[in-house]
């Protein structure tokens, strides 16, 4: 890529020769950050031609993304924020987007077309119908219990419907692949589609469990929101008429299980790592990276920092992230093979330092009541087994209770920030005069954590504190620094 802002890099191949490999569902910002990226540099090294993307949504507001895409041929800007130079490029691995339908028809038929090898995910850590108290598939949740009835609503009903009509007309089962920051995420994503399958035809459910691969993979790259900055960004590239391009930090990494019966592109000649150990890096990443973030979050929500490297610039919030990570989660990550795990922490800090991103705080804080039970919850349910500390851990818990009631330490008002904020906030506001409302409240978050004295007791102890002292009052308590 060049640093000429009229000459972003574009695709080295002919994009008319590109064939479907790939329906992705979930066009957002990460996925074409990441692995619309990862192709795009295959295609450039002649590569994988047949393994291009056919983007497709399942809910409405994904029709304004289509539109945006399919007004310039599917491209995607890509602005890499790296403080020694901004880098621009146009991706060009997608080729198609299909219409966002309510029975999602179109979807179904794209997904049992044969040349569909592969079907991968991006809708969040919240979509996958788990229950958070269990960490399983739920199939009580009202979304579920209607695509059992009637399917094809939701993604997993679409991905149903074409993994039946595949099997009806003697077509091999395409790779369903999660590229969403979820333990276990190839496992959590046969469970929602077995387990709907379990609710309206078990016969379905035993040949999905025994022919569809799931592969398990660890994503990461920081890939803030597109507002007006990014697009300036973009207008400096000469690309001002995209009104949806994405900007990211330099960093990438995907390990994935090499688990594609029907094939797969050779992305390990563009750096894709191929383990059976992903569960090791998984968990490296979503403890650390996706812990460390919710552990910066909400204090400089509550004390008004807008970018996350200005949180980081704050010696508090950075002395509070030290000591939470290195006393309270490392300790508790298992060894991941060729990484020393001192060095990735200090990867990190560089990261989420990067002035660039301009990542934001209220983005860190956004769907706690999905986040923390993924990324907070097990270090503390690990630390607790192991008899160690668990004072940072609960006072980032207390934090989040805190950033809930809807105001920052000097009463500026924070707008609904967690598609529960309506039941979120009333547990807050009864938790600043009893702390055990929150914890009571949120079982399905914390399970077993609720109840463990030890933790209670910590929690208990902070939430007061930060409704009376302030939030740098506390940090600096924890950390023994000076408020």
């Amino acid at each position: 890529m060049n640093t000429d802002p009229s000459r972003p890099d574009l695709p080295r191949y002919d994009r008319a020769k590109l064939a479907p490999g790939i329906v992705h569902i979930g066009l957002g910002n990460f996925h074409r950050a990441h692995m619309a990226v990862y192709l795009d540099d295959l295609f450039n090294l002649g590569e994988g031609h047949d393994w291009a993307i056919i983007g497709a949504g399942v809910r409405a507001p994904d029709a304004a993304m289509r539109d945006a895409l399919k007004g310039q041929d599917c491209l995607s800007t890509i602005i890499e924020l790296d403080p020694s130079g901004k880098r621009a490029r146009r991706v060009g691995a997608m080729i198609d987007f299909l219409t966002v339908e309510e029975d999602n028809a179109s979807l179904i038929a794209a997904m049992s077309r044969p040349e569909i090898r592969i079907v991968s995910l991006t809708v969040t850590e919240g979509g996958y119908f788990i229950d958070p108290a269990t960490g399983r598939f739920d199939p009580e949740d009202p979304a579920i219990v209607a695509d059992a009835q009637n399917p094809h609503r939701t993604a997993f009903g679409a991905i149903l419907a074409a993994l039946k009509a595949r099997r009806a007309a003697g077509i091999p089962p395409f790779t369903v692949m999660s590229c969403d920051n979820l333990p276990g995420n190839g496992h959590v994503t046969r469970a929602a589609v077995a387990g709907l399958a379990r609710l309206a035809d078990p016969a379905l459910a035993d040949w999905v469990e025994a022919n569809v691969a799931f592969p398990n993979g660890m994503v990461d790259r920081i890939t803030p929101a597109t507002g007006p900055r990014e697009r300036a960004l973009a207008a400096g590239f000469g690309l001002g008429d995209d009104p949806v391009p994405v900007t990211c930090e330099p960093f990438r990494q995907w390990v994935i299980e090499d688990n594609f019966p029907q094939g797969r592109p050779p992305l390990e000649k563009v750096g894709v790592t191929f383990t059976p150990h992903v569960h090791a890096f998984e968990m490296m990443k979503i403890r650390i990276l996706n812990g460390g973030h919710a552990t910066i979050a909400y204090p400089g929500g509550l004390m008004g920092i807008e970018y996350v490297h200005q949180a980081m610039a704050h010696p508090l919030v950075l002395a509070f992230l030290n000591k939470v990570e290195t006393e309270e989660i490392i300790p508790y990550v298992p060894p991941v093979p060729d990484t020393v795990i001192p060095d990735y922490y200090r990867l990190i800090v560089q990261r989420f330092s990067n002035p660039e991103i301009a990542d934001t705080e209220r983005r860190l804080c956004l769907d706690g009541s999905n986040r923390q039970p993924k990324f907070i919850v097990p270090s503390i349910r690990d630390a607790l087994a192991a008899g160690g500390s668990i004072e940072g851990l609960a006072l980032v818990s207390a934090l989040w209770c805190r950033y809930c009631a809807g105001t920052e330490d000097d009463g500026t008002e924070i707008p609904p920030n967690d598609p529960n904020w309506d039941r979120l906030q009333p547990l807050a506001l009864a938790a600043r005069d009893t702390p055990a409302a929150w914890l009571s409240g949120l079982i399905t978050v914390y399970g077993e954590v609720a109840t463990d004295p030890r933790f209670t007791e910590a929690f208990s102890r902070w939430l007061p504190r930060l409704w009376s002292e302030g939030t740098a009052a506390c940090l600096a308590a924890y950390t023994g620094g000076k408020a």
